[in-house]
């Protein structure tokens, strides 16, 4: 009786790997997660054992000679830190962590839209029908009412907001957070889904201190300044939310990433922030205005060439701001730069 071979044998399925190649695969597979890279134990420049492994730059270097043996090095830990057994069990879980940002906060299970199973198999055309009806009604359990299909419109017109402005993950959270504390409250009902997005957007952005201005997120969100400043201050009082008003140190470091100054310029703008508000020269003028002027001040006194009408196209204010501050601070501050 003849029987085949292991390499003769294929499955039915014509889109299947053969035996052979199942077996191979799952050899490699096995080596690749049992593989372990073994650590250098000394220098291999002054011989020395004393190695300090530096995870916030992700580098092992030698404490004597300064040397840096490995870079780069992948951390296979959590992200989250624990301090005792407690605090492990409680942190511990499967999968990304919760975002506020998602609407389901990313507890759910999404289907993809690829054509292709989990092993990169093609998926065959006669279950491609009961596929897609599969997807829709993934998508409909996960959106059941109109209250979370509002919810997920608004962080996805969240989401673009903040990535047009530029804001991190935190300040992204903190605006989630605040759109569904208001929802929560009946505070969205009778308003614009835009409008309160924007004014949660500009409330995280100053609570996280990184301000953006009216007119930044107006322009992202094509949403008139006075409409969000009425539904800022609506939030921020029904809410209780406080914060402090924004100071020109907040602005600084933006606007001087964007003009291309040194640090030595932004350094010395924040500077002459702090002493302007040590004698009170800052109650009453626009924040955005005065951070613009003390650049210029830094930058002409350092000898940089960065003009006003580069400054006051990057704060969005006119020259005469700019001019009127810089006179208002030099003279006050007894600072000897000439126009």
């Amino acid at each position: 009786m003849f029987y085949p071979k292991e390499d003769d044998i294929i499955t039915s399925n014509p889109y299947k790997i053969s035996r052979k190649e199942e077996i191979r695969r799952r050899r490699e597979r096995k080596q690749k997660n049992t593989q372990r890279v073994e650590e250098p134990t000394y220098c291999p420049e002054c011989k020395s054992t004393d190695l300090v492994h530096d995870s916030q730059k992700a580098e092992l270097s030698c404490r004597r000679c300064g040397h840096v043996i490995e870079e780069g090095i992948m951390d296979m830990g959590p992200e989250y830190r624990a301090f005792d057994n407690e605090q492990r069990l409680k942190r511990t879980r499967t999968g990304a962590p919760m975002s506020f940002a998602i609407s389901d906060k990313g507890l759910s299970t999404v289907m993809g839209k690829s054509n292709s199973d989990v092993n990169g198999n093609r998926i065959p055309e006669r279950n491609k029908d009961q596929y897609r009806r599969i997807r829709a009604i993934n998508s409909r359990l996960r959106i059941s009412c109109t209250g979370e299909r509002n919810l997920a419109i608004a962080l996805s017109e969240l989401h673009r907001v903040c990535s047009k402005l530029g804001l991190p993950k935190v300040v992204r959270e903190d605006a989630a957070i605040i759109y569904r504390s208001a929802a929560k409250n009946n505070l969205v009902r009778g308003r614009s889904i835009e409008g309160m997005v924007a004014a949660a957007v500009y409330t995280a952005a100053r609570r996280c201190e990184l301000p953006r201005t009216l007119d930044e997120v107006s322009d992202a969100t094509n949403v008139s300044k006075k409409k969000i400043s009425r539904n800022y201050r609506f939030l921020a009082r029904e809410l209780k939310i406080k914060l402090r008003a924004p100071s020109p140190a907040d602005y600084v470091p933006r606007f001087a990433s964007l003009l291309g100054a040194s640090g030595e310029v932004e350094s010395m703008a924040i500077d002459i922030v702090h002493k302007s508000k040590e004698q009170g020269l800052l109650n009453g003028p626009e924040p955005t205005g005065v951070a613009a002027a003390t650049l210029y001040i830094a930058s002409v006194l350092l000898g940089e060439k960065i003009t006003q009408r580069q400054v006051a196209e990057t704060a969005n204010v006119s020259e005469v701001t700019i001019r009127n501050r810089y006179k208002d601070l030099t003279e006050k501050l007894n600072l000897s730069a000439s126009l």
